[in-house]
C-alpha cells in the first residue's frame, strides 16, 4: 500500500481495488447524492472502475489525482480526496474531498483539506488551487474557509453544477 502523506489522524494513499464496497458505500450517502449526484456510483462495480481509473492516473502521476484517506487508528477508508486540471490554466489543480458522514464534524475535512492542498502544490508544481462549492453548501464553504481558500466568484453555466444555481469559487495560492 502506497502512502503519499500523512498527517495527524490520516494516511492518504492510493485506492485499492479492496476499497470498492467502502468508496460505493460513502459515495452513497445522503449529503454526496445531495451536493454531487454525479459523484455517487451506480453499483460496486462502477466504483471499481472509478478505482482503476484513479489508480491509474496515480501510477501514471497525471490528474485526476485521487486518493484514499484512511484513519490511521482503525485503517477504516473514510473518505477521498483529489485534484483535478483546470481549463485554461495549466499551472492550477481544482481540490475535492469527501469525508463520511459518520465522520462529519470533527475537522478532519479540513486537515484533508490543507495537507491535500500543499501536497499537489508540491507533486504537480501548482501556484494556484480553487475549491468549487454548490449554492447551500454552507459546510464545505467553511471548510475552504477554514483551509485558507478564498472566496473569488461565482460561476454560472457549469456543466458539473447539478442544480443550475450557480457554484462559489474558492481560491488558494502556492506561498511556495
Amino acid at each position: 500500500m502506497k502512502i503519499f502523506f500523512e498527517t495527524e489522524h490520516f494516511s492518504v494513499r492510493k485506492l485499492e481495488p479492496e476499497d470498492a464496497v467502502r468508496l460505493y458505500e460513502n459515495h452513497a450517502e445522503d449529503k454526496v447524492k445531495k451536493w454531487f449526484p454525479n459523484e455517487s456510483y451506480a453499483d460496486i462495480e462502477e466504483a471499481k472502475g472509478a478505482i482503476e481509473f484513479f489508480a491509474a492516473c496515480v501510477e501514471e502521476n497525471r490528474l485526476p489525482f485521487v486518493l484514499a484517506i484512511q484513519l490511521k487508528e482503525t485503517g477504516e477508508l473514510i473518505g477521498d480526496t483529489g485534484v483535478s486540471e483546470v481549463d485554461g490554466e495549466p499551472e492550477a489543480v481544482e481540490i475535492g474531498y469527501q469525508i463520511c458522514d459518520k465522520y462529519s464534524g470533527r475537522g478532519y475535512a479540513t486537515e484533508v483539506l490543507e495537507a491535500m492542498t500543499e501536497f499537489s502544490f508540491t507533486r504537480f508544481g501548482a501556484t494556484v488551487s480553487y475549491g468549487r462549492v454548490v449554492h447551500g453548501n454552507v459546510a464545505s464553504s467553511r471548510v475552504l474557509e477554514k483551509a485558507g481558500y478564498m472566496f473569488v466568484e461565482e460561476e454560472f453555466g457549469a456543466e458539473d453544477d447539478p442544480y443550475g444555481n450557480g457554484m462559489l469559487v474558492y481560491k488558494k495560492n502556492s506561498t511556495g
